[in-house]
């Protein structure tokens, strides 16, 4: 049973205070406006922000094949910043999925196409 990306988006209350919004589905993208909520003391995108952002990507991704997977390791490279009025997107690639494990990879941009984020995530799967 394939599951709906956009109904499981719509269930998750965190996304939704992030103003986070599915923009694909195949491959799941998810975007965000930086507002200043998202900032940090720096005036900048705070870290746990664009993590939040991939990791919604990544959950949406991985759940969508209907087999409840819950993340069991995930790992952020912040290698760019962003600011007040960028738009991010987070694209998520299913790079293996087997019986009991998936990992998934999802790259993070900012308005200017710059990767300022790469995120890899592994999952356990439960049913």
């Amino acid at each position: 049973m394939v599951l709906d990306p956009a109904q499981m988006l719509a269930d998750d209350r965190y996304a939704s205070l992030l103003g986070v919004e599915l923009v694909g589905a195949d491959p799941i993208a998810v975007a965000m406006t930086i507002g200043p909520d998202h900032l940090n003391f720096l005036g900048v995108t705070h870290g746990g922000a664009m993590f939040s952002l991939a990791d919604c990507a990544f959950a949406l991704a991985s759940n969508q094949a209907g087999a409840r997977a819950v993340a069991i390791d995930t790992h952020l490279v912040l290698s760019g910043g962003s600011k007040e009025g960028d738009v991010l997107t987070a694209v998520a690639e299913e790079t293996t999925r087997g019986r009991t494990l998936g990992t998934y990879r999802i790259v993070v941009t900012r308005s200017d196409d710059r990767i300022v984020g790469l995120f890899t995530g592994t999952v356990h799967i439960s049913s």
